[in-house]
C-alpha cells in the first residue's frame, strides 16, 4: 500500500516523562562544578518578561528572582546547563500547584519569549481558564524559532483558550509530544502536523475541531499515542493509518466520523487500544483480516456498524479484554467462537438485536467480570452455573429479553439476575 508519506527513516522510541519542578534547577551534561553558574543576561531577561506576559505586569522577576536558576528558582521553571551558563528548558504556567502562578486575563506571548535558546518543554494547565471573559488564542508568530529545540508543548484545561491551531506549529520539527486537552480550539487539524516524524504523541482530546483528519497523520510512523476524542471531526478514518506501524493506543470516539472501518488497521501489529465509540461508523465488521496480537480493548459502542458477529474473524484478536459492541444495530446469533477470547474481563453486546441464545460456554471465560447482553432479542433459559451468577452480581446484565428466562429448577432463586423472567416449568 503506497501511504504517500514524504519522510521515511528510523525513529528511536523515547519515551518522555514530563515532570513540573517545584522551584528547582537541574543539572546538565556539564561536568564542572554548577555552583554559582551564571546566567546569560539576554536569557534571564528574556524569562523575566515570558513570564510577566504569562501572569501579568504585577510580577517582578528580577526583585524576587534574581537567581531564577540558582538560589531564588522561580516555580515551574526548570533550567539546564550550556557551555557553563545555565539556559531555561522547561516552562510549566498555570495553576498545577497550589503555590503556582496564576496566568493574566490577557495573557500574551511576548517576543521575548521566543527568544528562550534552548527551551524543550512548555506546558500551561489550567491557566487561561475563563471562557466568559475575552478569549485568549495561541500567537502564529515566532515559533519557528523554537524549531530545533522544543520537544513537549502542552495546553491542558484552558476554557478560555480558543482559536486555531497555528500553522507555525508544523515548523517544530524536534516536537515529540503535543496535546491539546478540554480546551476551546476550532477549525481544522493543521495537516502540517503530519509532518512532525518525531512525534511520539499527539492528543487534541475535549476541543472543537472540525473537518476530516488530514491523510497524512497516517504517515507518523513512530507515534505511539493518537487521541483525538471529543470534537466535532468528520468524515472517514483515513485509510493511511495502515501507515501507524509503532501506534499503541488510537482514540478517535465522540466526534461525527463516518464511513467503514478500513481493513488497513488489523495490519497495526502493536495497537492495544482501538477507541470509536460514539460515531456514526457503519460498514459491519470488516477490518479484521490480520492477526491483531496486541490488541487489549476494543470499543465501537453507540455506533451504527450493523451486520452480524458470525464472520467477524475472532481469532485474530484472541488476547482481547474489552469488548464493547453495545448499541450498534447488530443481529444474528452471539457465536461460540467469542468464548474463545480468554483474555475477555468485559463483553458489552446489549441494546442491540441480537437473536439466539447465549452459549454456557461464556460462562467458562475465567476473567470476565461482567457481561452486558440486556436490551436484545436473546431466546431460551440461562445455562450459566450457580458460581457464574455469583462472580457476577449485577455486572451480568441480561434483562430486557422478553423470551429469556432463568431456569430456577437447576439454579437458586437466590442468585436469579435481575430482570429476567423464570422459566416456564418454574411458574405456577
Amino acid at each position: 500500500m503506497d501511504l504517500s508519506c514524504r519522510n521515511n527513516g528510523y525513529f528511536v522510541v523515547v519515551v518522555m516523562i514530563v515532570v513540573g519542578l517545584i522551584g528547582t534547577c537541574v543539572n546538565g551534561d556539564n561536568d564542572g562544578d554548577s555552583v554559582g553558574a551564571p546566567m546569560v543576561k539576554t536569557e534571564q531577561e528574556a524569562l523575566y518578561s515570558a513570564i510577566q506576559g504569562f501572569v501579568g505586569n504585577w510580577w517582578n522577576g528580577s526583585d524576587l528572582f534574581p537567581d531564577p536558576c540558582g538560589w531564588t528558582p522561580i516555580q515551574g521553571v526548570s533550567c539546564d546547563l550550556f557551555d557553563g551558563f545555565w539556559y531555561v528548558t522547561e516552562l510549566n504556567i498555570g495553576q498545577t500547584y497550589d503555590n503556582s502562578l496564576p496566568c493574566a486575563p490577557n495573557l500574551e506571548f511576548r517576543p521575548q519569549f521566543f527568544q528562550l535558546q534552548h527551551l524543550k518543554s512548555l506546558t500551561f494547565s489550567n491557566c487561561i481558564i475563563s471562557p466568559n471573559q475575552a478569549t485568549v488564542s495561541i500567537q502564529t508568530a515566532n515559533w519557528s524559532s523554537f524549531s530545533t529545540t522544543l520537544e513537549s508543548l502542552e495546553f491542558r484545561a484552558n476554557p478560555g483558550l480558543s482559536g486555531q491551531v497555528p500553522t507555525a506549529f508544523g515548523s517544530l520539527k524536534k516536537l515529540q509530544s503535543l496535546v491539546f486537552i478540554d480546551n476551546r480550539l476550532s477549525g481544522s487539524l493543521p495537516v502540517n502536523i503530519g509532518n512532525l516524524t518525531s512525534l511520539k504523541r499527539l492528543v487534541m482530546s475535549g476541543n472543537m475541531f472540525t473537518g476530516k483528519i488530514p491523510d497524512n497523520y497516517g504517515c507518523l510512523s513512530g507515534l505511539l499515542i493518537m487521541d483525538l476524542s471529543r470534537n466535532l471531526l468528520s468524515g472517514n478514518v483515513p485509510l493511511t493509518f495502515g501507515g501507524l506501524t509503532s501506534i499503541l493506543k488510537v482514540d478517535l470516539s465522540k466526534n461525527q466520523l463516518e464511513g467503514e472501518i478500513p481493513s488497513e488497521i488489523s495490519s497495526l501489529k502493536s495497537l492495544t487500544l482501538l477507541d470509536l465509540s460514539n460515531n456514526n461508523i457503519s460498514g459491519g465488521l470488516n477490518f479484521s483480516n490480520q492477526e491483531m496480537t496486541s490488541l487489549e480493548e476494543l470499543v465501537l459502542s453507540n455506533n451504527p456498524i450493523n451486520g452480524d458477529l458470525v464472520n467477524f474473524n475472532w481469532q485474530h484478536v484472541y488476547n482481547l479484554m474489552a469488548l464493547d459492541l453495545s448499541n450498534t444495530g447488530l443481529t444474528g446469533v452471539i457465536p461460540e467462537s467469542v468464548s474463545n477470547l480468554k483474555n475477555l474481563r468485559f463483553l458489552g453486546l446489549n441494546d442491540n438485536k441480537l437473536s439466539g441464545s447465549l452459549s454456557p460456554k461464556l460462562g467458562e471465560l475465567g476473567n470476565l467480570t461482567a457481561l452486558y447482553v440486556h436490551g436484545n432479542n436473546l431466546t431460551g433459559d440461562l445455562k450459566f452455573s450457580r458460581q457464574f451468577y455469583q462472580r457476577m452480581g449485577r455486572r451480568f446484565g441480561a434483562w430486557n429479553n422478553s423470551n429469556l428466562c432463568f431456569p430456577m429448577s437447576k439454579v437458586s432463586a437466590s442468585v436469579r439476575p435481575f430482570g429476567v423472567k423464570l422459566c416456564r416449568e418454574q411458574q405456577s
